[in-house]
């Protein structure tokens, strides 16, 4: 298991796109406000490395404003940050089997994300 927590307000990636036009075609990148959030991100997390087999990633978000936010575009972002700097392998489901606990807060004061990564117990699969 490890714990950290990020403390920045949390952002979404998928909300905060923009569109540019490369050769005349449209392509959606990510806000501004986005890519400096995960540079950011990368002090808090870097040098944190998740442990092996399937993930739950429980993050609770602590919002700066009581804004309507969309608790899977937060943990879009967060995972994006968590494989980009190496924290965990991959987002997809093979890697991370759950995000429960997970939930939305407001605190004005200080706005973070507090992150919990524990190995998943085994599936019990009945046929």
């Amino acid at each position: 298991m490890i714990k950290f927590t990020i403390q920045l307000n949390p952002v979404t990636k998928k909300n905060h796109s923009q569109i540019i036009f490369r050769n005349g075609k449209p392509r959606l990148i990510p806000s501004k406000q986005y890519l400096q959030y995960e540079k950011d991100a990368g002090w808090f997390v870097n040098g944190n490395k998740a442990p092996a087999g399937r993930l739950n990633i429980k993050a609770i978000y602590h919002m700066a404003k009581q804004t309507k936010v969309d608790i899977t575009n937060l943990h879009s972002a967060l995972h994006d940050v968590l494989v980009k700097f190496g924290v965990i392998q991959d987002d997809s489901w093979q890697y991370v089997g759950g995000t429960d606990g997970s939930r939305v807060m407001f605190d004005p004061v200080n706005p973070r994300t507090e992150v919990t990564i524990t190995v998943m117990p085994d599936e019990v699969q009945n046929d």
